[in-house]
């Protein structure tokens, strides 16, 4: 088992000690709807060609796919926000292993829909060394087809846990990226994929840097 999933398994187990059973009954009716959803189907896979992006990095600059291309492989991975424990594990994984990703002549970016203001501090908390985008109301997760919208019966529970995605996100939507990782050529093909609608499930580290 690597790092990563070792660290998902404490932390479930923790969480299971700390959050009401109500509370962890709920989110899991939520992934199981996400599930029904088939949203690993029918977004983008293998093979297909990402769509350019252009978005504001933590401290507002503009970032695009082109100019990270020019340069050589791109992955780019989807997060929900940094609200989101599974999400910090995986962004603090990948933040350990950016010296063997460069290695590789590859850029890694990290995509949410949360504002930059709030990226930056997940930056700063979590010394993040590579670019944490955002991108406004999902409109560049949608083109990827991996969005969905947070069902009515799960919000009352996150808003329990004091997670308001109205406060990071900046719009009314509820509207999330299920988490994604996919590496990109320097053409823009996609050369691997990973997405999971069950949010505890991350991509294998070793795996994904095996095949740069």
């Amino acid at each position: 088992m690597s790092d990563l999933a070792n660290q998902i398994e404490t932390l479930n187990v923790e969480l299971s000690k700390q959050v009401p059973q109500e509370v962890l009954g709920a989110f899991q009716k939520s992934i199981e709807d996400l599930k029904s959803q088939n949203i690993e189907i029918n977004s983008l896979k293998v093979g297909d060609k990402i769509p350019d992006f252009y978005l504001p990095n933590a401290v507002n600059n503009i970032v695009t796919s082109e100019s990270i291309l020019k340069n050589g492989k791109m992955i780019v991975a989807f997060y929900r926000g940094s609200w989101c424990p599974y999400c910090n594990l995986e962004l603090r994984a990948l933040q350990e292993n950016l010296l063997r990703i460069k290695a590789e002549n590859v850029t890694l970016v990290a995509i949410s829909p949360q504002s930059s203001d709030n990226s930056l501090t997940l930056k700063e908390k979590h010394n993040l060394e590579f670019e944490v985008l955002t991108d406004l109301n999902n409109a560049y997760a949608n083109q990827l087809g991996i969005t969905f919208q947070l069902q009515d019966f799960v919000i009352p529970y996150y808003e329990m846990l004091g997670i308001k995605l109205e406060d990071f996100n900046e719009d009314k939507e509820n509207k999330l990226p299920i988490p994604a990782v996919f590496v990109v050529d320097k053409d823009g093909v996609i050369v691997y994929r990973f997405l999971d609608a069950n949010y505890m499930n991350r991509v294998d580290i070793e795996e994904l840097i095996n095949l740069l």
